[in-house]
């Protein structure tokens, strides 16, 4: 289980090594994707007109592109390893979002203050009503507006390092700094009036989580068991012991459902 776990951090980051090579060579084959003022075209992707370089909308489109990518990327290694709380779904498309957002803010803007003043403007209409509770994952919305920007500034080079920076720097961190373990409530469903404890206790044992029953309630059709789990390890795949409590041949578990206690939600 821990072997695949690391295969997929490794193919993560070769992955992320090999897009940072990819933005590099582009930076170095056209440096000429910032907008210039020139009147000559710098890259094959200009064209000349009589006072200034005009970047098509393909090349606009490869900057949305590149920063939807690299906030992808950022987003999966913070869900490799996040904060103290689980990265929420929303908070995920958030960040790729932003990421995009910035790089199309750049590219309206260009060269024109009037411009800058206006998506400030526009910008200052929105109220976002919910806050992000963990500094660490304000941190990195501010830092994927800034690879945003960057895509949509032309500078691929730089956005590439940049988020092969931040990817190392947040697998760096997660082992230099403890992480607490995660407190959930399990709730299971079995078929029948005879519930697989003998089994579902053995699993739990095999992934190091420890457990106390709560709660069981047996009638002819269905029995339920509620726990109260502490996972030591903060990255024990929920998913993989899920479908393992819900193999057929050896629990005939039904429905199994993980939720953050109340207390942990307000603390």
């Amino acid at each position: 289980m821990r072997s695949k776990g690391r295969g997929r951090t490794a193919a993560l980051f070769a992955g992320i090594g090999a897009l940072c090579l990819v933005l590099l060579w582009i930076d170095a084959q056209w440096p000429g994707l910032v907008t210039s003022g020139g009147a000559a075209p710098e890259s094959p992707f200009e064209e000349a007109t009589g006072s200034a370089a005009v970047v098509p909308p393909l090349v606009q489109l490869l900057k949305l592109v590149v920063a939807a990518i690299i906030g992808m990327v950022v987003t999966a290694v913070h869900r490799r390893y996040p904060s103290d709380k689980p990265l929420t779904r929303s908070l995920a498309q958030a960040q790729i979002l932003l990421c995009v957002a910035g790089s199309l803010m750049m590219i309206i803007i260009g060269g024109s203050l009037a411009r800058a003043f206006g998506v400030v403007g526009a910008a200052s209409i929105i109220r976002f009503r919910t806050p992000v509770e963990d500094p660490k994952d304000t941190t990195i919305l501010f830092l994927l507006l800034g690879l945003g920007m960057a895509c949509g500034l032309g500078a691929f080079g730089v956005a590439g390092l940049a988020a092969a920076m931040l990817c190392l720097l947040l697998a760096i961190l997660s082992y230099l700094v403890e992480r607490k373990p995660r407190m959930l409530t399990l709730e299971l469903v079995a078929e029948g009036a005879e519930f697989p404890t003998a089994y579902v206790h053995r699993l739990l044992a095999a992934y190091q989580i420890k457990f106390e029953p709560r709660e069981v309630e047996k009638d002819e059709d269905e029995s339920t068991a509620k726990y109260h789990v502490t996972l030591l390890d903060p990255d024990t795949p929920l998913q993989a012991l899920s479908d393992q409590l819900m193999d057929e041949q050896a629990g005939a578990l039904k429905a199994v459902t993980w939720k953050i206690p109340k207390k942990v939600q307000k603390g």
